[in-house]
């Protein structure tokens, strides 16, 4: 999500503001190859508002189905006297040179005791002194956020000293017992973004500069985990930003041309700056690979990969598929080198060709990790979906992923709108609950996702119906024997599906025309789940089949 939206909700950053809190469904350790990936991928979920309050937040999302926790640790806000241009001179891979601490080792903790996994993001802005300059001024862009021209070495002693803290030995000062270990991490957050990583591009944007460092801060973050016990571990790169400027020499109003210091770099691009490729799949040379700090001669082109092992070894490429306005399969406003979720097929086909030029065989898993739809209302007259048609377009891209060989995740983000600032709503209204805690009709769609890909019927045809019971597998874990959801029509069940991984996929007939939905019962006895939810039954979005 771009900081300056992020900012227009959560006021001056704090650690509450700097933090984000995600959950997936699919423990991290047990993702799977990419040909069964389809069967069991993640379900990710992110908010920041109660970032003080993880016991309460990891309850909420639990109760939703959620077990993987994802923090954004921002190192600017940790670093030492990140104001200053001076380096201190201190030991920064250790982990006592930093401070603010709690909050990320209260949520890794309660995550630990809620049986849950913590994905760590490791991401900007940088301290002033881990940067080359300091960031030029720029309206509505805040300096503190952005990574500008960052030390690749520097960034790998914090991510050395984050490693060492959460290695599973770790025992702060002050504190009885060692933080738990994370084994999930992923090496920065949208640096084709300029407010995160800049500048993305120099000299009247004829030279892209964001690919490079990136590329710096992913060899050096991938360094520091095989350094600190986390060889085996989930490492994702990327996590990018889905869309971007048409690139654009300088012009009145955009004087250094786009993206510039401050835009969006298209990702497909921003890929084929980060292996040194050209539109043709051709490795860079001479002085288009000296602009985009490539290696220059034959020689040394042939030791990138060798020089690089995260770009061709990392454990899944990581994008923010957001499209905003238009469903899972429509082609509406789409652009060359775009990676939104209807882009997935162009992603990974990029990806697979920029690992063939080196003579890799790697196919990367990818995984979604920001994503989710905002809904009019509240926010008015800018096309957006309204609540209804948003949750179906949730629980369609999620059959869509689900059936994908590639795709390792799917992700909801937020779990609830931010309130509206000084009378004009300039939040991300992308949550499944309004900005008053009221629930849309995605919180339904989200915990009991639903589809189905043909709802007009022939009489005794057999229909396909795919749904995610996504708290099933916790439940599974608390209670003797299986988890069942019901499919109902017109609130009568007309079948029961045993559901223990979640995720089912059946062919069934309907005896006459209808609405349909999911039923699925929490257990009366769960000391992890909300009071209010013990025994409890919820229900899906419902939706009309017409059999003829």
């Amino acid at each position: 999500m771009p900081r300056n939206l992020l900012s227009s909700f959560l006021g001056r950053r704090g650690t509450a503001a700097a933090l984000g809190v995600t959950l997936a469904t699919a423990g991290v350790a047990a993702l799977p190859a990419p040909a069964m990936a389809s069967h069991s991928q993640a379900s990710i979920i992110e908010d920041f508002s109660d970032a003080y309050l993880p016991a309460q937040t990891l309850q909420q999302f639990r109760a939703l189905g959620a077990n993987t926790v994802r923090v954004v640790l921002p190192w600017d806000l940790l670093a030492p006297h990140a104001g200053s241009a001076h380096k201190p001179s201190v030991n920064l891979r250790n982990p006592n040179a930093y401070s603010g601490w709690a909050p990320y080792d209260a949520i890794v903790r309660e995550a630990a005791a809620d049986g849950m996994t913590v994905d760590m993001t490791v991401s900007g802005g940088a301290p002033r002194w881990a940067e080359k300059q300091a960031p030029p001024p720029a309206p509505g862009v805040n300096p503190q956020y952005v990574a500008w021209k960052p030390n690749g070495a520097d960034y790998g002693q914090f991510m050395y000293a984050v490693a060492r803290r959460y290695d599973g030995h770790f025992t702060p000062t002050h504190q009885s017992s060692p933080l738990p270990r994370i084994h999930f991490w992923a090496i920065f957050n949208e640096p084709n973004f300029g407010q995160d990583l800049g500048p993305e591009a120099s000299n009247g944007s004829r030279r892209p500069l964001a690919a490079m460092y990136y590329r710096s801060l992913v060899a050096q973050g991938w360094r520091a985990l095989r350094a600190t016990g986390h060889k085996h571990d989930t490492i994702l790169i990327g996590e990018l930003a889905a869309k971007g400027s048409e690139p654009h020499p300088p012009t009145r109003r955009w004087p250094q041309g786009l993206p510039g210091n401050y835009a969006q770099t298209r990702p497909l691009l921003f890929i084929r700056d980060l292996y040194c490729v050209n539109a043709r799949f051709q490795r860079l040379r001479g002085g288009a690979a000296w602009a985009a700090g490539c290696p220059t001669t034959a020689r040394g082109s042939r030791q990138f990969r060798r020089r690089n092992p995260a770009l061709f070894q990392a454990g899944g490429f990581a994008i923010h598929p957001y499209d905003g306005q238009a469903s899972p399969v429509s082609r509406a406003g789409q652009r060359a080198d775009y990676a939104t979720f209807q882009d997935f097929g162009s992603l990974e086909r990029t990806l697979d060709r920029v690992n063939h030029v080196y003579g890799s065989g790697k196919h990367f898993r990818i995984f979604n990790t920001e994503f989710g739809y905002i809904t009019n209302p509240p926010v008015r007259g800018q096309g957006y979906a309204s609540p209804a048609r948003a949750a179906y377009w949730m629980n369609w891209s999620e059959y869509l992923s689900w059936r994908s060989g590639r795709v390792a995740s799917y992700m909801q983000y937020l779990l609830q709108d931010p309130r509206p600032n000084a009378g004009a709503y300039n939040g991300f209204a992308s949550g499944l609950k309004f900005p008053n805690g009221k629930p849309k009709p995605a919180y339904g769609a989200y915990r009991l996702a639903v589809y189905m890909p043909r709802t007009n019927l022939r009489r005794n045809a057999s229909a396909e119906v795919w749904g995610n019971a996504r708290p099933a597998p916790f439940m599974k874990k608390d209670r003797d024997g299986n988890q069942f959801v019901a499919i109902q029509l017109n609130r009568r069940t007309i079948r029961t599906q045993r559901v223990n991984d979640g995720f089912f996929d059946l062919h069934m007939r309907f005896p006459h025309s209808g609405t349909v939905r999911l039923a699925y019962r929490y257990p009366k006895h769960d000391s992890f789940l909300p009071l209010t939810d013990l025994g409890k039954t919820v229900y899906s979005r419902s939706f009309r089949v017409r059999v003829r």
